[in-house]
């Protein structure tokens, strides 16, 4: 190929990568974006902050649900065509967020639209890179691609606290919409596969996943305020245990239903939703556990670390930001720099190395927080795990994807996305509730030892505590002793047995999602030893 025309094909390669990377960086920002605004929205459309939360559960409940079903209607219309038409659905639902006068409006925009374009968009991304690149350069594809995302949650907070503080968070969703439309001109870069032939939809299948996914994540994402097996105090109970088991046990059995379902397609000779067989690969399935480890170590990792910084600490949404910033800098140079530098490492060494990254950077914070460090503990935690997401990145976009003929690729993507959403909710999930199980014992427990706290105070904090202390500022705190009317020594006394507390249920957490880490690493075997394509 004459040189000229080598480097029109490098830089229409470049813009298809810069078009499939802004769109996973926009699937990633919402969340990050409303989690830091969650008071102002609240406000601004007239609900509660349980209100908003609700909205945001229901986001990933879509998202979640629909996954399986946007991956295989990218296999059936073609992936480009998929993508282009998530992306018209996100910005629609990006354009209504950004205009929504309340609650219901906001939870049609953004909970579902934006849901469901997501569900189309990011499984024809997977698929898109392994059209558009040659199997030796997937891996920087993919990690590029991948560190998209992850840099999406580092500056989400900061993007987020920026504008709420100085302009709007409205305006957020509205340059979304800007992007959306950039991407769309930039899609025709984009080459795809046609399609040859356009079978049967299965319906069944497609309702069946979105079941079981709904039921099972639903479950999982209330089981902070439910409780996880016994039921919370005042909370819902059904037959004497927390609707999470009922839930989480009746999507496994949806899922269950699910499978057999497809089986039986496939065995008639017709199109299921996903080939059962396909995840008999040695090679896709520990991708996929490796996709499904690395989303709850990270998730964990990314609501702790806010919570001290915030809570603990009182910096506003727009420091916070900042100090998430440095992990940016590692997460990118590992997620490009491996597969240039590196091309034929062993996948295996690799995640492995990921791995160990993501767990060094949770014990280092872990035996540095205490009651009286300041922001700075949190940089040098933030750069390994940075290194951690990077590699990981780096590699495993292109080890699920290689598994699969590259016609199966928008399926492959359908199911990775899937794992990545239920690992992300179930660290989440776990790391909230070791946290508050944790505080509220060491709570407990320390006000309990104090000479300077009333027998009345203790009495009444052991009934009305029993059910969960909440993760509040020592303002918020003062603000209910004052309330309560407890002052003086007392008051002093349970303040400081609350910071002590509080950075128990922090250091908790991060211990089990170091303990998560190291179980990840028992399922590193079924990585392969050898690049994709290498000799």
């Amino acid at each position: 190929m004459p040189a000229d025309g080598a480097s029109a094909a490098r830089s229409g390669t470049q813009i298809v990568l810069l078009t499939l990377a802004a769109g996973q960086f926009l699937m990633t920002l919402d969340s990050s974006v409303m989690n830091v605004s969650i008071a102002t929205v609240a406000k601004d459309v007239g609900t509660t902050v349980t209100g908003i939360q609700g909205a945001i559960t229901a986001y990933t409940l879509v998202m979640a649900a629909l996954m399986i079903t946007g991956g295989k209607i990218g296999g059936l219309i073609g992936r480009k065509r998929a993508f282009a038409i998530g992306c018209v659905i996100y910005g629609a639902g990006s354009l209504t967020t950004s205009l929504a006068p309340n609650l219901p409006v906001l939870l049609f925009g953004w909970s579902f639209l934006e849901g469901v374009g997501a569900a189309l968009i990011l499984p024809a991304i997977v698929a898109l890179v392994a059209g558009n690149f040659p199997i030796e350069r997937r891996p920087a594809a993919y990690g590029l691609v991948a560190a998209a995302g992850a840099v999406a949650v580092a500056v989400g907070p900061l993007i987020g606290g920026f504008a709420t503080t100085y302009f709007s968070w409205r305006w957020v969703f509205a340059g979304e919409v800007v992007v959306v439309l950039a991407i769309l001109l930039l899609t025709k870069k984009i080459a795809d596969a046609p399609v040859e032939t356009r079978p049967k939809f299965d319906l069944v299948g497609a309702v069946l996943s979105a079941a079981g996914l709904a039921l099972f994540v639903f479950g999982i994402l209330r089981s902070g305020e439910w409780g996880w097996i016994k039921p919370r105090p005042g909370g819902p109970s059904w037959a004497g245990l927390s609707p999470t088991v009922w839930l989480v046990l009746a999507g496994l059995f949806v899922i269950w239903l699910f499978f057999n379902w497809e089986n039986r397609r496939e065995a008639k000779g017709r199109e299921p939703l996903i080939r059962p067989a396909m995840l008999k690969s040695k090679q896709l399935t520990g991708g996929l556990t490796m996709f499904f480890f690395q989303y709850l170590v990270q998730a964990g990792f990314f609501f702790v670390v806010p919570l001290y910084l915030s809570v603990c600490l009182g910096l506003s949404a727009l420091a916070t930001g900042v100090r998430l910033l440095p992990l940016s800098i590692t997460l990118l140079a590992a997620a490009i720099g491996i597969p240039r530098f590196f091309p034929l490492v062993s996948p295996r060494f690799v995640v492995r190395c990921g791995l160990l990254a993501l767990l060094a950077g949770t014990v280092v914070l872990l035996g540095a927080l205490h009651k009286d460090s300041g922001p700075e503990v949190v940089f040098l935690p933030m750069l390994l795990v940075g290194i951690g997401i990077g590699a990981l990145a780096s590699q495993l976009g292109a080890v699920t994807v290689s598994a699969v003929p590259d016609d199966q690729a928008p399926e492959v993507g359908g199911v990775q996305n899937t794992m990545t959403n239920l690992g992300a909710s179930i660290g989440t999930a776990l790391a909230g509730s070791i946290l508050i199980a944790s505080l509220t014992s060491a709570f407990l427990t320390n006000i309990e030892a104090s000479s300077a706290i009333p027998s009345r105070v203790k009495s009444e904090a052991n009934v009305q505590l029993a059910g969960g202390v909440p993760f509040i500022s020592d303002d918020d705190l003062q603000q209910a002793l004052d309330d309560a009317h407890v002052s003086g020594r007392a008051s002093d006394a349970a303040v400081s047995a609350y910071q002590d507390a509080r950075i128990n249920g922090l250091r908790s957490a991060l211990a089990i999602l170091g303990a998560m880490a190291i179980l990840s690493l028992f399922f590193t075997r079924r990585i392969p030893t050898k690049q994709p394509g290498a000799p």
